[in-house]
């Protein structure tokens, strides 16, 4: 059975139907194993074979790494912002409080406005994001020049993947009109972003 859409906050229906454990693929199933995965690999359902090897590449690019939580929170939060997806900012903003980031850094990383921030590296990270994830064509030589100034070689390849993983993400959310979860929007509310 389709899940009833009704039960996620969206001022749209999903572009496609959102699948639940009784009409996943079999392939798919597995996925469906502890109840509801979310809107993403609901969708994602629909193609199992898209699934079955998107998931492994978000979960290694936005996983645990070398870098901390707090960092990839940082990537993840401010460049949802900066696309404008309403789901991964609101998934996101709840992960990033588990995370442990103070309500000021989250409201700035949620402000598509210039972020300004004491801590120089994090400032760097911030302006990498802004113009990795936020314009096109070529990042400005200075702005590597000042994230390399804070973060070593192999930090910044996976922080440029992060900030590419999480953009392709926000599309994919975004383009669909994925919806955030009750339990999600309840979190927020807990947490005073509701």
């Amino acid at each position: 059975m389709i899940q009833d859409r009704s039960r996620f906050r969206r001022t749209a229906v999903p572009v496609v139907p959102l699948l639940d454990q009784d009409d996943a693929p079999l392939l798919a199933a597995r996925f469906f194993a502890d109840g509801d995965p979310g809107p993403i690999v609901a969708s994602l359902a629909l193609a199992p074979e898209l699934l079955e090897v998107t998931l492994p590449f978000v979960g290694a690019a936005l996983g645990p790494s070398a870098l901390s939580l707090r960092t990839k929170e940082i990537v993840i939060l401010r460049m949802s912002a900066v696309a404008g997806c309403r789901y991964c900012v609101d998934s996101h903003t709840v992960v990033a409080f588990d995370a442990g980031l103070d309500a000021g850094l989250i409201h700035a990383l949620r402000d598509s406005n210039a972020v300004s921030l004491a801590n120089p590296a994090e400032q760097a990270l911030v302006a990498w994001i802004d113009a990795v994830g936020g314009a096109l064509g070529p990042v400005a030589p200075a702005l590597a020049e000042e994230l390399a100034r804070h973060w070593r070689d192999f930090e910044i390849v996976e922080l440029t993947l992060t900030i590419a993983a999480t953009l392709m993400l926000n599309r994919y959310c975004t383009a669909l009109a994925l919806p955030t979860s009750p339990a999600t929007l309840a979190r927020l509310a807990e947490i005073g972003y509701g």
